[in-house]
């Protein structure tokens, strides 16, 4: 899990005679990642596309372009279906023909519909100014215009214009007519001021309409014709669509294959009579790469694995383990040398319900092939992280339900993937809610179960707000502990390269980390200054009430070596890289980071309190526990009390915080419940966005800083896997 899959490296030469059954078996077995031959062999020469390449590769492009003039889409396939060469020329040339001659009659109505609509616009003013076209033309000594501009601007401008001797202005809304004696140019006369002019339109294109109004109610009516034939033809071609779907899909799959394997020589080494073809494959495949290719082409074709990619005893990465000729023994050397072939793709090797966390990881990068995988810590700790702060069985079981139909419904591998991660968070919120004794914010959960007293609190009542300060010291915790796996791995990888270097960029941190909090939560000198929540016996956090470990905190000794080893950190970091001195305080800022879950379980948990004290309402009563008397919260779902001073279920009640709309008028009632289903569908909405993305910057920014680069190549074997077509 935490290793990619191990890669081999390996060499198929040839006789060009067999290179296409070698082809054809290479691409069926789907498992050989082929590196391009970058044209460095004496003697040889990046090979040529097969015969028929360019003419398959046309037909691959009109068959996408078809799909996508259709909008075909996968949901849009049948059954598997066999397609031969002579059904796919005659069915893909009359499925052409008929696609472009629809789609240039729907292009054309288009290009109709938007030139009516240019004259609308254009005959607009005139009809808004309600002066017939024909007193716009005609004249010998006037000037007509019709457009746009500051009325008031205009008169001043003609006013002054020494050509204008007479002239007239009408207005309707934002529009303007001109008449100006003499004849004059009318933008001439109008310099300085801002006026669009329209051209006149000619009422004889539409029948010879008399009046501007006339002419658009044409135009209307020969736009509603357009219309009518363009849905028409929007019909025909969706009938189309479903009747050649199927076929579409299973023409760009077979085309496919086929261009793929007929322009796989460009990647070869190739001479007069022979290819050599080189790629990466998972080690335990090779085997059944050499009997399918013996099996194919006989001793026609050798297959050589030239080195693996892999691992010494101590799990440290080699990035050369040459494999003698005849024995198929892994020989490990220098772990600087750099693989004639590249880097190896990178396969990575999760189980089922972790799967979905390799798209998490996948959006910082791929893994690259000599460093662990994050994915399985990816996996315990972040639904961990979502489930406690959101905390509720009724949430999670609807995130669970989200998870399954976002899993069920899509094809695309990440939105499955987001489902999956989506089921686990759902799975870790329902637990965590049962432990918290929450449904939906209501706490009769916890009678149920744990007959009143769950074994955790949230913090939120007056009741048990102790646990909120709790909760505030163990974020600072799992902060430590996953910040310091972070930093753990890092030391493991850079083991590679020595130990010193592992203590100078990993080991450093730790100490830093280590000593710094252990000399917080001493309250040590210098200072003594750590606050109360952290320390002492009555910090309410470990000695007593929620936590009852006993701990008051590190003896001051002890605070004081954690102080020198902070120092001793330091010294080491600034010695391994300086540049990075500066960030030392980054094991206080990365820790107190994890201080979010705390504010965004609070935040969530006020949150549906509100909604459900809108809802039912909740009194305050006074009650023991622990023999003190505190305040205690109850939802009105048993009912409310009539007032402040009365005894309700046995206990006085001294406030009511809201009498809960469910216990007014009819009214009252279709609005709590409205309030009731919304107000919880956006508490379940934030919590996506507030606990998901503050889980996964915890992840992306303080864990996965510590330890990951990424850049790991894509394993894309050779071939392709079968959906639209079959064989048999």
């Amino acid at each position: 899990m935490l290793r990619p899959e191990r890669m081999s490296r390996v060499s198929v030469t040839g006789s060009k005679r067999v290179m296409d059954d070698a082809i054809e078996a290479i691409h069926d077995l789907n498992q050989l990642h082929v590196t391009e031959y970058d044209d460095t062999w004496e003697g040889f020469d990046p090979g040529d596309p097969v015969e028929g390449a360019e003419e398959a590769a046309q037909k691959l492009v009109t068959v996408r372009a078809l799909q996508s003039t259709l909008d075909v889409t996968e949901e849009d396939a049948g059954r598997a279906r066999i397609i031969g060469d002579e059904e796919l020329e005659a069915e893909l040339e009359e499925t052409r023909k008929h696609v472009n001659e629809l789609d240039d009659r729907r292009s054309d109505l288009a290009d109709e519909l938007r030139e009516i609509d240019d004259k609308v616009d254009t005959a607009r003013p005139f009809a808004e100014l309600g002066i017939d076209l024909d007193l716009f033309s005609g004249y010998d000594s006037l000037t007509a215009a019709v457009g746009e501009g500051d009325a008031d601007a205009i008169r001043g401008a003609l006013a002054d214009a020494e050509a204008v001797e007479e002239y007239e202005l009408f207005e309707a809304g934002d529009f303007l007519a001109l008449f100006v004696y003499p004849d004059v140019d009318v933008q001439d006369a109008l310099v300085g001021v801002s006026f669009t002019e329209y051209e006149v339109p000619d009422l004889d294109e539409e029948g010879g309409a008399t009046s501007p109004e006339d002419y658009i109610e044409d135009l209307q009516h020969r736009r509603r014709r357009i219309e009518s034939e363009l849905e028409t033809v929007e019909n025909e071609l969706e009938d189309l669509r479903h009747e050649v779907a199927g076929f579409l899909l299973a023409a760009e799959e077979k085309l496919s294959i086929e261009v793929q394997k007929l322009e796989a020589p460009l990647t070869f080494a190739t001479t007069e009579n022979a290819f050599v073809a080189e790629g990466w494959i998972p080690t335990e495949q090779v085997t059944e790469m050499e009997a399918t290719l013996e099996s194919a082409v006989g001793d026609h074709v050798e297959l050589e694995e030239l080195e693996r990619a892999s691992y010494d005893e101590d799990g440290h990465a080699h990035e050369r383990e040459p494999v003698e000729s005849g024995e198929g023994e892994t020989v490990a050397t220098d772990g600087g040398t750099e693989m004639s072939g590249g880097s190896p793709p990178v396969v990575q090797s999760n189980p089922g319900p972790v799967k979905p966390f390799e798209t998490l990881v996948g959006v910082i990068n791929r893994p690259n092939y000599n460093e662990l995988d994050p994915t399985v810590i990816l996996f315990l700790t972040f639904p961990a992280f979502f489930g406690f702060m959101i905390g509720d069985l009724g949430y999670g079981l609807l995130y669970i339900a989200f998870g399954f139909l976002l899993m069920r419904r899509f094809e695309s591998d990440a939105i499955r993937s987001l489902g999956g991660v989506g089921v686990a968070a759902g799975v870790f919120t329902a637990v965590f809610g049962v432990l918290y004794g929450e449904f939906f914010g209501l706490h009769q959960l916890g009678e149920i179960v744990w007959g009143g007293n769950p074994p955790i609190h949230k913090g939120l009542t007056p009741t048990h707000a102790d646990y909120a300060l709790g909760w505030l010291v163990v974020s600072l915790l799992v902060g430590v502990v996953h910040l310091a796996i972070g930093w753990i791995i890092d030391f493991y990888q850079n083991l590679s390269h020595g130990l010193v270097d592992a203590v100078l960029e990993s080991g450093s941190w730790l100490l830093m980390m280590f000593g710094l909090w252990a000399w917080i939560f001493a309250d040590a000198p210098p200072t003594g200054a750590a606050p109360g929540l952290l320390v002492g016996a009555e910090s309410g956090v470990f000695a007593g009430h929620p936590f009852a470990f006993g701990f008051t905190g590190f003896d001051p000794v002890i605070g004081l070596v954690g102080l020198a080893a902070f120092a001793l950190g330091f010294v080491l970091l600034v010695l391994g890289e300086p540049m990075e001195g500066v960030e030392f305080l980054n094991v206080l800022v990365n820790v107190l980071s994890y201080t979010r879950i705390t504010a965004v379980l609070l935040a969530k948990a006020g949150m549906a309190f509100v909604v459900n004290l809108l809802v039912f309402g909740v009194y305050v009563t006074e009650e023991t526990h622990g023999g003190e008397t505190v305040d205690a919260w109850h939802f009105g779902l048993g009912g409310m009390p009539e007032s402040a001073g009365t005894t309700f279920h046995g206990y006085e009640v001294v406030e009511i915080m809201s009498p809960g709309l469910v216990h007014g008028s009819v009214a009252a009632i279709v609005g709590g419940v409205l309030v009731l289903v919304i107000g919880h569908l956006i508490v379940l909405a934030l919590g996506i966005t507030s606990a998901g993305l503050q889980g996964v910057r915890l992840e992306y920014v303080e864990f996965f800083g510590k330890f990951y680069e990424g850049g790991g190549e894509k394993y894309e074997p050779f071939g392709r896997e079968r959906t639209y077509t079959t064989e048999d």
